[in-house]
């Protein structure tokens, strides 16, 4: 299981702290210092069978500051993907990674039933 987030996201920090107290082991990796290469995305992004959009951290910094709202719908998927692969703080984060899904964000419901798996 990996987790690709930002240490000073809060929502990283929750979603890091539920998974310790269910005692779930996983490798932690510092999406900005070690941001996802073009072709980790087009897997994960194919393995997580949701749209592109939920990949990007649309209430980011950078995100509003290349005004991707409007730019997105015109893009490619490679062009998407390869906007993400340049700077890890356009993903949204979490992002959780196991063999049986990829999820994007920390949904506690969804994150919860794919412990129960």
């Amino acid at each position: 299981m990996l987790v690709l987030c930002y240490p000073k996201c809060t929502t990283c920090q929750k979603a890091l702290k539920w998974l310790d107290e269910r005692g779930v082991s996983c490798t932690v990796r510092n999406i900005k210092e070690e941001n996802p290469a073009y072709e980790e995305l087009k897997e994960w992004y194919g393995r997580s069978g949701l749209p592109l959009k939920r990949f990007f951290n649309t209430s980011g910094l950078q995100y509003k500051a290349l005004g991707l709202k409007d730019k997105l719908p015109a893009m490619s998927e490679e062009e998407q993907l390869r906007l993400l692969a340049i700077d890890g703080m356009l993903v949204k984060r979490p992002l959780l990674v196991t063999e049986k899904g990829v999820f994007p964000g920390f949904r506690e419901a969804e994150w919860q039933s794919l412990l129960e798996k």
